[in-house]
């Protein structure tokens, strides 16, 4: 049995709904690292970060309660 790796949104979901509160790109960037994405730069960690919880809060899992802050809890 082969043990596939997760993609980033599938890792971040996971970290989400297992640490629950507030989800703010540095925390994601460090979430993704956690779960062995190594970024190029930092620039690029944010990219991806903010590009996976758009992508969560488009599948539902998180929410942004205020449009004027990129602050994601789950929904």
């Amino acid at each position: 049995m082969t043990d596939t790796p997760l993609t980033h949104p599938q890792a971040l979901a996971a970290v989400i709904q297992a640490l629950g509160g507030t989800w703010d790109t540095q925390r994601a960037v460090l979430a993704l690292r956690v779960a062995g994405y190594e970024p190029s730069d930092e620039r690029a960690g944010e990219k991806e970060a903010r590009r996976n919880l758009r992508l969560l809060a488009e599948n539902g899992l998180i929410v942004r309660p205020d449009p004027d802050q990129a602050v994601y809890r789950l929904a």
